[in-house]
């Protein structure tokens, strides 16, 4: 049935190695659905873990096709990411009044040109969000797979910093503040955020990633805060890739 949905968990991998696609296992083709953060990039690593093969990262763009519509992520950055990985970037740009519409159009349009039978979400326990997938996922006759649902959220975000996965703060609410922007997520940071009331693994939308480096990276990637901005209770970064 497409509308299931796969649950995948798996233990810590060694953060030295670089990951590599496979080719016997699985033989199941998926997709990303891709934030730049940290929690859609260790959904995709998990994945690959278990056999899946990734062919296209998707991303949606705000209505003027500049930066991602959820963690405001430049599009050249996203671009640098995929570039990274060797995975191609399918983006669309749109409103969240489309968004529906356009995300299940993306979805058929990737099924139909890299043949895919999965789609890969981060999500880890808002049950909106899986229905939400499942939802889609069914229309474009996809299975949805969830590889971090039901996680403890802060053994998670520990985990993932324990194999090598780099990710910085490039939005978060005012609780936290401007003064996070920027910053590399590390376990002291974690208790920090934690001790201001903030969910460990921010699950909630309390702040967003940037990932710059981790195992599925052939490379890392440098990016620079050219500014800051505060907007409807939430701080943003600027960023563009260092030169």
């Amino acid at each position: 049935m497409y509308s299931s949905v796969i649950n995948l968990t798996s233990n810590s991998a060694d953060a030295s190695a670089k990951a590599s696609y496979p080719t016997t296992l699985r033989q199941q083709n998926c997709l990303s659905s891709w934030s730049g953060g940290k929690d859609s990039y260790y959904a995709l690593q998990l994945a690959v873990q278990q056999g899946y093969t990734p062919k296209v990262l998707l991303n949606v763009l705000n209505e003027q096709g500049q930066i991602s519509r959820s963690h405001g992520i430049p599009l050249e950055i996203l671009t640098a990411q995929a570039a990274a990985m060797q995975v191609p970037l399918h983006t669309i740009a749109s409103s969240w009044n489309d968004y529906e519409t356009n995300f299940i159009t993306a979805l058929r349009q990737m099924q139909t040109q890299y043949a895919i039978t999965h789609a890969v979400f981060g999500d880890i326990d808002l049950q909106a969000h899986r229905d939400w997938e499942e939802k889609v996922c069914a229309a474009a006759q996809l299975t949805a797979v969830l590889p971090l649902w039901q996680r403890h959220r802060k053994a998670l975000v520990l985990e993932m910093l324990e194999v090598g996965i780099e990710t910085i703060i490039v939005s978060c609410n005012t609780t936290m503040g401007i003064s996070y922007l920027g910053q590399t997520l590390t376990p002291a940071l974690i208790e920090s955020i934690e001790a201001l009331g903030i969910d460990a693994c921010g699950e909630n939308g309390e702040y967003h990633t940037l990932t710059v480096n981790a195992p599925l990276f052939q490379e890392r990637i440098h990016v620079t805060v050219t500014a800051t901005q505060v907007h409807n209770n939430y701080c943003f970064a600027q960023l563009q890739l260092a030169k």
